[in-house]
């Protein structure tokens, strides 16, 4: 078959192809009330996030001399975000909040109780089409998130006409992926 630039944009280029800007991400739930964390200023200060990786492990079982490989259990990536600092540092602070409720820095010490839901979140990222919000692509949800790095924030006096941001990486339990993968 001969190279057609026509069949390439009519088959993989559907629409002119999904546009990775075109997202938004909230967090929810008490565990972001308690620790001050702003639903809406994350969604406007998420500068970058990721739809979520699916592994899958492989169990190799020895037979004959060969190795036949079968499904083993699903593993699910940190999932990370990149935010933009504000001079109040609102996000940030309630970052830390959350993350030192679960261990205080000097003495290691939990002041959160699991069973009363201050230590979990949600999170939702929503991926647009380019005709805008009435048009979702895809939608993610994270079950029951929570902290576990929170990024430097470098600062350096040759940094000029920039914006601080900083990333945090979460644990999850699972995700679900709207009208596709629920169960």
């Amino acid at each position: 078959m001969a190279f057609s630039i026509n069949t390439f944009r009519s088959t993989a280029l559907n629409n002119a192809g999904a546009r990775a800007n075109l997202f938004d991400a909230i967090i929810s739930g008490s565990a972001v009330t308690a620790f001050g964390l702003s639903q809406p200023e994350f969604k406007f200060a998420c500068k970058s996030a990721q739809i979520p990786a699916m592994t899958v492990g492989v169990i190799e079982v020895p037979y004959f001399g060969r190795t036949v490989k079968v499904p083993g259990n699903k593993t699910f990536e940190n999932w990370s975000v990149t935010i933009i600092n504000d001079e109040d540092f609102n996000l940030r602070n309630g970052f830390e909040k959350w993350m030192a409720a679960m261990g205080t820095h000097e003495g290691n010490i939990s002041t959160i109780n699991a069973g009363d839901g201050t230590l979990y979140g949600d999170a939702v990222v929503t991926h647009y089409g380019k005709t805008g919000e009435t048009n979702v692509l895809a939608e993610y949800s994270f079950t029951n998130i929570f902290p576990v790095n929170v990024s430097e924030i470098a600062l350096s006096w040759d940094t000029n006409d920039a914006i601080e941001e900083f990333t945090v990486e979460f644990a999850y339990d699972y995700w679900h992926h709207t009208g596709i993968v629920t169960a």
